[in-house]
């Protein structure tokens, strides 16, 4: 998907026509459509982006690169600042704050 297509549906989600997007953001009539065939402005972009409440990445269409980390085997492989391994103890309360910290 290009960035017009992104913008797009993120319109369509929200119940509007990118020719209402470009109005209500103060943009100029067409701007956004566009970005079809070429690059998009980047104060323009950020406009967007700020509407929507994504990045601008996002509308580019770059994913961020998805890393598989795995929190139990991180913290069992752990070790104390002394280089000895963590008590079973600490170990689990670590992973519980960690757990509740990420969800």
């Amino acid at each position: 998907m290009n960035t017009y297509e992104i913008v797009k549906t993120l319109a369509n989600g929200r119940k509007m026509t990118v020719a209402e997007l470009e109005r209500k953001l103060d943009l100029s009539n067409g701007s956004i459509s566009k970005w079809a065939k070429s690059a998009p402005n980047s104060k323009y972009l950020e406009k967007v982006a700020d509407y929507f409440d994504v990045s601008v990445d996002y509308l580019l269409g770059r994913s961020a690169k998805h890393v598989d980390f795995d929190l139990d085997k991180a913290i069992d492989e752990s070790r104390s600042f002394d280089g000895k391994p963590i008590s079973d103890h600490d170990r689990e309360v670590v992973k519980k704050i960690l757990r509740g910290y990420f969800n």
